[in-house]
């Protein structure tokens, strides 16, 4: 009797289960539907996926304020939004989503796992889903001069997004997306990307820590020109620096009045400097040499003509 009793009660145990048994499964991981995998997202960085990400400083913190491990780092969500973002999530809880599982996402820090993007380029993001929906991915960049040593708020986001994808198709496992990115941005921001399902009443929150190159670094330096006048005028060109009023510098001599680098004052330039003909025809003496022949000539002829007379006396 009971080699037969133990099967049937599992059948029956199993029958009574098959009806609840879908909810039970869909209230527990198979509902986690994914997160920015590239540019990484603060949530998969410092998951157990996330690599050597994981074991920054800025993770441990995370991790640390949590109380727990991102484990569930694809599922990330709030339901029935409704588009109303900015009266739902709470300023400075952007990236948990207001989600005390993900308070630890929250920190104030410039020094998250972060991805290098070019202003005014393309963006690729990945975004790793396990479930394909259909809805919306909207992406925001926080606008220029916000800094990552403050809580993010929506005042750091721009009222509309500078990009958005509705309905992308899933492939191998996640999400492509692309967009063109602002132009504008230099240093550290955040990029902001909100999935508002279509399908689901839930909405996904994610931050993901970029960097853009510095405006200074970035700008190439400007070109030494030839002023016009330098161009017509062979003397103007050796007086005058070439390239003056670029900002380049120069090794010829510095203009009468100005300043040397030390700080003494430099040594005055001649008002003009002689200059070989450009027309290229040197084969003769110069000027000065002319006249001295000229003046010895006469000296010459005046002291032969003083000799005549004087012989006819």
């Amino acid at each position: 009797m009971r080699r037969t009793t133990a099967p049937r009660a599992a059948a029956l145990a199993a029958a009574a289960l098959s009806p609840i048994l879908p909810v039970l499964l869909g209230a527990g991981p198979a509902q986690a539907h994914g997160a920015p995998t590239t540019p990484v997202s603060r949530v998969y960085a410092c998951s157990p996926e996330g690599g050597p990400a994981a074991g920054s400083a800025a993770c441990r913190a995370a991790v640390a304020a949590n109380g727990a491990p991102f484990t569930a780092w694809d599922n990330l969500r709030v339901p029935d939004v409704g588009g109303r973002d900015r009266s739902t999530i709470p300023d400075g809880k952007l990236c948990s989503g207001g989600l005390p599982a993900y308070r630890g996402l929250d920190l104030a820090r410039s020094d998250w796992p972060s991805t290098r993007l070019t202003p005014g380029g393309t963006l690729r993001m990945t975004y790793v889903s396990t479930i394909p929906h259909t809805g919306t991915f909207a992406f925001y960049l926080t606008k220029p001069g916000y800094d990552p040593s403050q809580p993010l708020t929506w005042d750091d986001l721009p009222e509309r997004p500078f990009a958005e994808v509705r309905d992308p198709a899933l492939r191998d496992g996640a999400y492509r997306l692309t967009a063109k990115l602002p132009a504008d941005r230099a240093g550290r921001q955040v990029l902001y990307t909100v999935w508002r399902n279509s399908s689901t009443p839930d909405t996904y929150y994610s931050c993901s820590d970029v960097v853009f190159p510095d405006k200074a670094a970035a700008a190439p330096p400007p070109a030494a020109k030839t002023t016009a006048a330098a161009a017509k005028s062979p003397s103007a060109a050796v007086s005058a620096p070439a390239g003056a009023g670029t900002g380049t510098t120069t090794s010829a001599a510095p203009a009468r009045g100005t300043v040397a680098a030390s700080g003494a004052p430099a040594a005055a330039a001649p008002a003009s400097t002689p200059v070989a003909s450009a027309s290229g025809a040197g084969a003769g003496p110069s000027a000065p040499l002319l006249a001295g022949g000229a003046a010895a000539v006469l000296v010459l002829t005046g002291g032969a003509t003083l000799v005549l007379r004087l012989r006819r006396r």
